[in-house]
């Protein structure tokens, strides 16, 4: 592309030079003749006058006079009636430029001047013409040089762009060239480059996302399995069978409300449900967790509550809260319902040593983990609870107390059960 600009760009400035250099020489060259003819024709009118002059006054015209009043390069020839010619200076040979002039007394004057002085004027021309061409084609060239580094420069640095972008690095480089083209094209690769980065990122955040919020129905259902499996009693069988199903059901809600997140995090299919029901079966989902690390689960609070929500979003955050508490809290964990305002609460809480003064504020961030985590389940919570119009907060350090808001639908009963241990 270099070569091309600078083949192209000095193609035009030769023709321009060509056209206009030839056209100024012949302009030149007429005008330094014409000017030589006319000084010659000048400079015989002029003897012309001398030589009257001085017949008028009766005074001899000779040549050493005359040569006085000539020009010391030119030869000058006066031819009086009844007198022999005079001449003066050396008559030049080759070709010459010759004007005549014709006094009141009848002389002739004829001055002649050697055409090679025009030439060398001619040639002077030619080489200040050929010296300015020759400039300005170097200087076509050191332009069209410059310009075309200024334009092939950045169309390799935005194939480079192009090309790391599909090697799989979206980052944008944000450089613009005082291109309006060239920037247009810039543009469009930087936003390229954004959407491709917000796309990667949120299949990354939908893998890590699924690896974390499957971890837990999976292991539950492996575990309803092993006691069917360790079990000769069909009512057993049937009753573990159907809490299975159950939790596969659960697990497809998981999935279809991860796929619909990554699409977009805001869209939630909030309905009102009995958030008794939900309760009651994460408990039960998580009681042979806790019964195996000999801890226990408890619910108190307000029942016959009904919420606005997601069953199956809402279900995924109170897992995320209860995993959170048998990972790194210690003791009982309870869960409490009560009503604030128009807002039905779900708290969870535990007897462990709480958490830390400085990861409060950041609890919620992805990647932010009291111990060696993921520090996925929170911030999935989190975002699984405000995309159906809630919040889940942090409301106390020491014990850790999380709990999750929800809009109430409309209360069944305003009576309270007291705390009962889930055995």
């Amino acid at each position: 592309m270099r070569r091309r600009l600078i083949s192209s760009t000095l193609a035009v400035v030769l023709v321009v030079i060509s056209v206009f250099g030839v056209s100024l020489v012949i302009v030149e060259t007429r005008t330094i003749t014409s000017s030589a003819q006319e000084s010659v024709e000048l400079e015989a009118m002029r003897l012309a006058g001398i030589v009257d002059g001085r017949l008028v006054g009766g005074e001899p015209v000779d040549p050493d006079i005359l040569s006085d009043h000539g020009g010391a390069d030119r030869y000058a020839r006066i031819e009086i009636p009844g007198r022999p010619p005079v001449e003066v200076g050396t008559r030049p040979e080759g070709g010459v430029i010759r004007g005549t002039a014709v006094g009141e007394r009848g002389e002739r004057v004829v001055v002649e001047e050697s055409r090679s002085s025009v030439t060398r004027e001619v040639g002077r021309t030619l080489l200040i013409i050929g010296a300015v061409a020759l400039l300005a084609v170097v200087a076509a060239v050191l332009l069209a040089v410059r310009q075309a580094n200024r334009l092939a420069s950045p169309l390799t640095d935005l194939a480079e762009t192009a090309e790391r972008l599909g090697s799989g690095d979206p980052r944008p480089r944000h450089r613009r060239y005082g291109v309006p083209e060239l920037d247009r094209v810039a543009d469009v690769l930087d936003a390229s480059a954004e959407r491709i980065a917000r796309m990667l990122t949120a299949e990354r955040r939908l893998a890590a996302d699924a690896s974390h919020q499957l971890r837990t129905p999976l292991t539950a259902l492996s575990m309803r399995l092993e006691e069917i499996s360790d079990t000769d009693d069909l009512e057993t069988v049937r009753e573990e069978a159907t809490i299975a199903l159950a939790q596969v059901e659960r697990l497809t809600d998981v999935v279809q409300r991860l796929l619909t997140n990554a699409r977009d995090p805001r869209t939630g299919s909030a309905v009102g449900f009995d958030l008794d029901e939900v309760v009651k079966q994460q408990i039960e989902e998580w009681r042979p967790a806790y019964r195996s690390a000999g801890r226990a689960i408890v619910r108190s609070g307000r029942t016959g509550m009904r919420a606005v929500g997601t069953p199956g979003a809402v279900a995924q955050v109170l897992a995320a809260l209860i995993e959170n508490s048998l990972m790194h809290g210690g003791g009982t964990v309870a869960l409490r319902t009560r009503v604030t305002g128009n807002q039905a609460v779900v708290e969870v809480t535990d007897e462990g040593p709480g958490v830390p003064a400085d990861l409060g504020a950041r609890i919620f961030e992805r990647t932010i983990s009291g111990r060696n985590s993921t520090g996925i389940g929170l911030a999935v919570a989190r975002d699984l609870a405000e995309a159906d119009g809630g919040r889940l907060e942090l409301v106390q350090l020491k014990p850790a107390v999380f709990a999750l808001f929800l809009s109430r639908e409309s209360p069944r009963r305003d009576d309270e059960s007291p705390q009962r241990p889930i055995r």
